[in-house]
């Protein structure tokens, strides 16, 4: 009978030590954005003394809150626009820029691929720039404002559904799509009926990542930005 094998002699054994790793991480990350969360709920205008719950800042204040001061709540209407089109435009585009780099090879889209990575390692900021003089010095048939701020964030936001659709796509492999194709399903019905059900999960992980990164965006967003009107949180 064996004994009890450590986790670093049995590959198949569950990582605890990672996972506990992993978990940490999770909470660390987590924590400032649940801290900021709770404070925007102080009835107080401090940032690190709590001087008890209101909903002050958020329709309680007749002057401050976000729902009565107009500036304020034209900002969140515009950051809650920009996050939904920009990520109803972008995960479909990468999913079909994942498939296709996915099936096509070649030194065309092995060169796509490494210009879609370019984003993870350009400053966001001289992203910002060149888009800021692209539409301000080259005639482009669009200004600043919301579609600049949507184009500039779609550009940035591309690789995200890409990388992680590509991922899946590996880990899927052919196998299904031809066992569909050997039962009688074109290729189209295959890609809709098996492929894209299985990529859900990497589709549904591009959404919440897109979304919440456009939220937080400001770089691109204030440097495309016309006026007051499409300024942002």
């Amino acid at each position: 009978m064996r004994g009890p094998v450590g986790w670093w002699r049995d590959p198949w054994r569950k990582p605890r030590i990672l996972v506990a790793i992993l978990i940490g991480y999770l909470l660390w990350s987590l924590l400032p954005v649940i801290v900021a969360v709770l404070f925007s709920f102080n009835n107080g205008r401090s940032r690190t003394s709590w001087q008890g719950f209101s909903m002050r800042w958020y329709w309680g204040d007749p002057v401050r809150s976000v729902w009565h001061d107009a500036s304020l709540h034209t900002a969140v209407v515009q950051t809650l626009k920009l996050g939904v089109l920009t990520t109803a435009i972008t995960i479909p585009l990468g999913v079909l820029f994942a498939i296709g780099i996915d099936r096509w090879h070649g030194r065309l889209p092995e060169g796509a691929s490494g210009v879609m990575l370019l984003s993870f390692v350009i400053p966001e900021t001289l992203l910002a720039v060149a888009l800021l003089f692209l539409i301000t010095i080259i005639a482009v048939p669009f200004y600043l404002g919301t579609t600049a701020q949507v184009i500039g964030l779609v550009t940035f936001q591309l690789s995200y559904p890409a990388v992680l659709v590509r991922a899946r796509l590996a880990t899927i492999g052919r196998q299904y799509e031809e066992a569909a194709q050997d039962l009688g399903a074109s290729p189209l019905s295959s890609m809709r009926r098996v492929i894209l059900p299985m990529l859900t999960p990497a589709i549904f992980a591009s959404t919440v990542l897109v979304f919440a990164d456009v939220i937080d965006d400001f770089v691109i967003v204030r440097y495309l930005s016309g006026d007051s009107s499409t300024a942002t949180t």
